[in-house]
């Protein structure tokens, strides 16, 4: 074996290579060890990387995951807190620091799979500061790390204590904030200084047994009590001294160059100060929000596009994708001959394209001072932020400083990080502290929408009834790709590893892959160019693949003449923890065999580790409508560290699901969104909310990601619903009655 370096064998050291590309030196499999810079302040004692503790008994938490409201500034803190044995009510939550500590590798898994290789995403993960959020990772990600962070603290405080009683640290234990031994007991900020100072053990001593426990219960959450009573900041509340305020305007989709403005009318708005211009876009500075945004109006800015996009061109790309090559992602057993000669059933379905639907609109707010720049924003991605922002600058990236923020939802949508470098900008040019926010207008049009897809799909049955052959063959842009290409710059390992892999994504069709047992099957990704910008959207493309295998396979219990529960449960052998859920579902609704007019539809998915299985009754109004009575979930999503919390997001991922099902979307018309507000997306409302149940089931598996999990299942369940109630087959997103 020829080694190049000490300890590196040659061949790791080249990930791709080719014409125009050159060989690309990969950061190979060395030893790294990264040094912890959680800050701690005046009568505070850092522990590493992941909580200090105060003089005065307050336990911090670094929480290196944005808080957008799946509940992360609870249920992680409250895995550490429960191995550290602390008072609840004695813990509180900053946002990490950037540092390679924190990387989440297992987010580019959900976010661009097939990018880089296995072995790699490590490594990369942590030179390229990829603290991600995103793909329901952040309790895979970071359970093992905050569980030893409390149980190293534990052991430490023990031994401090220990020393001052002369007692074995190991005789001693912690609770409610406190150590412990007999009749003495020591507070945690009475310890702290002397603590950090002791050794840790060779074998970590965890928690064990059901009492005395945070883990699993119901704790109050600790970001609710600033959203409640409004002293939670968000980058909209940030007020610097001195600072002014932007809006701003990008051109329409495939916009080439800003072509024109009226630099004349701006000065006409009273409060009115600068104007500043780039090659796509253009910004106006005012002293409030409002004069800005008349400012923008009044310069009415002109862009050059490249070439015209409308909904029909999109779909025109789409059907000729799926008639041109594909690439085959996934397969199992021979489809070939399982498909020669047979009869077989297939069915076409489509989604369009669906936005974010954030409520907060995009915003930064940016400080230039003496060569380096300040900002805050909401984001997921601060590391490949502060990345875009210097680059956009031309300075280094330790000149940028990010301060994240709580973000009003976002669904992927604060993974992307225009408005930082636009902000940055803006700030550098006016020399002052700027707070750039996109109207909601803006917003919808600049979207990086929810691609649209075509899910072809063909299956041959058995004698039984069962599923002999399966093969599905989508359509969709390639989103993983994309999206890797924008928010790591597209150069080095990232460009390499795109320019020499196939033209399939695996993002693309992320969650194709039926869980039930196929002897034969094959998914086919085949990429779409459609002219217009896609990105992650909550759930990724599992929110389209669902619908296409669970509708399809309801397609197939009626032909096979099967009651559907039954049809799915005969396949789910090799994966009991999901016919669990459908068990269980079925129970608690009242599963009557999605007879006709029984309105009842079910469908099962599997994402991010979890199980869940929703049941569904709709039914289509007089005025054409659809109106969805029941959403009923079982759910298996491992170890529960906060069951209110998982709660919430199924229940918050069953209202999301509805609304992508029956609104949520948008059509092109002369390269801009039709949908320009949140009032044009058909969301529900709260008078259209059903009647909805959650059951969690109790597993001993490692946790799994919830709040995602809930949104893929709900379309199909709706659609397979509003078969059992009218006879009719809807086989697109929205679900429109009379709409094909």
């Amino acid at each position: 074996m020829e080694r190049t370096g000490k300890g590196i064998d040659r061949r790791t050291l080249l990930i791709g290579g080719g014409a125009g590309i050159g060989l690309v030196l990969a950061w190979a499999v060395w030893p790294r060890a990264y040094v912890p810079n959680l800050s701690a302040r005046d009568k505070e004692t850092a522990f590493g990387a992941w909580l200090k503790i105060a003089e005065n008994g307050q336990v911090t938490v670094a929480i290196p995951q944005c808080e957008y409201g799946q509940g992360v500034f609870t249920t992680l803190p409250q895995l550490l807190a429960d191995q550290l044995g602390a008072d609840w009510r004695m813990v509180g939550v900053e946002q990490a620091p950037l540092n390679p500590i924190y990387a989440n590798s297992l987010a580019l898994d959900a976010l661009f799979p097939d990018v880089f290789p296995e072995r790699l995403k490590r490594v990369w993960a942590e030179r390229n500061l990829a603290m991600l959020t995103g793909g329901s990772t952040s309790m895979r990600s970071f359970e093992t790390p905050l569980r030893s962070a409390g149980a190293g603290a534990r052991a430490l405080l023990c031994k401090a204590a220990a020393r001052r009683w002369g007692v074995d640290w190991q005789e001693c234990d912690t609770a409610n904030g406190h150590v412990v031994h007999d009749q003495k007991r020591l507070r945690f900020g009475e310890l702290a200084a002397e603590a950090a100072g002791e050794k840790l053990p060779d074998d970590l001593p965890f928690r064990e047994g059901e009492t005395g426990r945070l883990a699993g219960t119901p704790a109050p959450r600790l970001d609710g009590p600033g959203k409640v009573d409004g002293s939670a900041n968000f980058a909209a509340d940030i007020r610097l001294p001195g600072m002014v305020f932007a809006a701003l305007r990008q051109g329409p989709i495939g916009t080439v160059k800003l072509a024109a403005i009226d630099e004349a009318a701006a000065a006409k708005v009273p409060g009115m100060l600068h104007i500043v211009k780039n090659e796509l876009w253009v910004a106006t500075v005012a002293n409030n929000w409002w004069a800005a945004s008349q400012a923008l109006d009044a310069i009415s800015p002109r862009f050059e596009v490249a070439a015209k996009v409308e909904s029909e061109t999109i779909q025109a790309a789409l059907d000729a994708a799926l008639e041109s090559d594909g690439e085959r992602m996934a397969s199992a057993g021979d489809l070939a001959p399982v498909f020669k000669d047979a009869r077989v059933v297939a069915a076409e379905y489509r989604v369009g394209l669906a936005l974010h639907a954030a409520i907060e609109p995009v915003c930064a707010t940016a400080v230039w001072e003496e060569g380096r720049v300040r900002l805050w924003l909401p984001t997921q991605a601060p590391g490949f932020a502060r990345d875009a922002v210097a680059n956009v600058l031309g300075v280094s990236a330790s000149d940028v400083v990010i301060h994240p923020m709580l973000a009003g939802g976002s669904f992927g949508q604060n993974l992307e990080h225009q408005a930082a470098a636009q902000a940055a900008l803006i700030a550098r040019e006016v020399k002052k502290p700027v707070q750039l926010m996109w109207s909601r207008g803006e917003t919808c049009v600049q979207n990086r929408f929810r691609p649209p897809a075509v899910g072809r799909m063909t299956a041959r049955l058995g004698a039984n009834g069962s599923i002999s052959g399966w093969l599905a063959k989508i359509a969709a842009p390639r989103t993983g790709h994309e999206l890797a290409r924008r928010l790591t710059g597209g150069g080095g390992a990232t460009g390499a590893a795109l320019a020499t892999g196939g033209i399939g994504d695996a993002a693309a069709v992320a969650g194709a892959r039926p869980p039930y047992r196929i002897p034969a099957l094959a998914i086919d990704h085949h990429p779409a160019e459609i002219g217009v910008p896609t990105g992650y959207w909550r759930s990724g493309a599992h929110s389209y693949t669902a619908f296409f295998t669970e509708s399809f396979i309801d397609e197939l219990a009626h032909v096979a003449d099967i009651e559907a529960f039954s049809f799915r449960i005969a396949m789910l052998g090799g994966e009991p923890r999901l016919a669990r859920c459908l068990s269980t579902v079925t129970s608690l609704g009242g599963w009557q065999g999605g007879l006709p007019g029984s309105g009842q539809g079910l469908a099962c998915h599997a994402f991010g580790g979890s199980y869940i299985a929703v049941m569904a009754e709709a039914s289509v109004g007089g005025d054409q409508r659809v109106q969805v009575d029941r959403l009923i979930a079982a759910v298996d999503c491992g170890r529960v560290v906060n069951p209110s919390v998982v709660e919430q997001q199924i229940e918050g991922g069953l209202i999301f699901g509805l609304a992508a099902a029956l609104g949520a979307t948008t059509g092109i018309t002369a390269n801009r969104p039709d949908a320009r507000s949140l009032r044009d997306l058909d969301l529900p409302r709260l008078a259209d909310c059903p009647q909805i149940m959650v059951e969690l089931i109790a597993s001993d598996a490692d946790p799994g990601g919830a709040s995602e999990l809930a949104v893929p299942p709900v379309a199909p369940a709706i659609a397979n619903a509003l078969y059992a109630a009218t006879g009719v087959r809807l086989r697109q997103l929205p679900l429109i009655p009379g709409g094909e």
